[in-house]
């Protein structure tokens, strides 16, 4: 069984991608996190964008204790009340307002909360948060951007999420305030739909030995 996250850093720490997932079908959720805990990625975010995204992180909670199933999309906090109800072991969001980052903290769970800019960051900074999702990645300025905030900002650790490929992922990880990447290329809707479970672990396989 995966060890539970405790802080924010544990998330990042699981592997050097976190699948982004959206579930449309709940009977998907369990062999599709199975298939990405067997290529070596334990930390599934399930994207708060279906019906069917709360039972799945339950089913996944219940049913694949070596994953670590956590809900993303977070946009208020009826949404992060019901997923950690629902199991998650981690929070994230695409934004952060003051009362988001208030609600995220009343579920006692990890949160990574999303920002694109540097302000966005300091006041999160204020609040004691330290590890953080860059959200949209790629339309906010990429791995450049990231990588101009070492030195003004070297207490802060990333998730960059948002038109990240396989091919774009090493230079996010190489940088040394990324702790992992997002990325929805592990499951494409094709794979997820037709069962194809091998190839998506084959994915997964090929992400976790991404270096970092």
């Amino acid at each position: 069984m995966t060890t539970i996250p405790r802080s924010g850093a544990d998330v990042l720490d699981l592997a050097p991608v976190m699948p982004v997932v959206v579930v449309e079908d709940v009977e998907h959720a369990v062999p599709l996190a199975r298939a990405l805990v067997a290529g070596g990625l334990p930390g599934i975010e399930v994207t708060l964008r279906t019906p069917a995204a709360l039972d799945a992180i339950e089913r996944i909670a219940q049913e694949v204790p070596e994953a670590v199933v956590g809900a993303g999309t977070v946009v208020n906090g009826e949404q992060a009340e019901a997923a950690a109800k629902a199991g998650s072991r981690f929070l994230v969001s695409p934004g952060c307002t003051p009362a988001l980052a208030r609600a995220l903290a009343d579920t006692g769970l990890p949160a990574l909360p999303g920002v694109a800019t540097v302000s966005e960051a300091m006041a999160l900074m204020e609040l004691g948060l330290t590890e953080l999702k860059f959200f949209p990645a790629e339309a906010s300025g990429g791995a450049r951007f990231l990588k101009s905030l070492t030195g003004p900002l070297p207490g802060i650790r990333f998730c960059p999420t948002g038109g990240i490929t396989a091919e774009s992922a090493p230079d996010y990880l190489a940088l040394p305030n990324v702790g992992c990447v997002g990325g929805s290329w592990l499951t494409p809707a094709s794979l997820v739909a037709e069962g194809r479970w091998d190839e998506v672990t084959a994915l997964a396989r090929e992400a976790a030995a991404l270096p970092r």
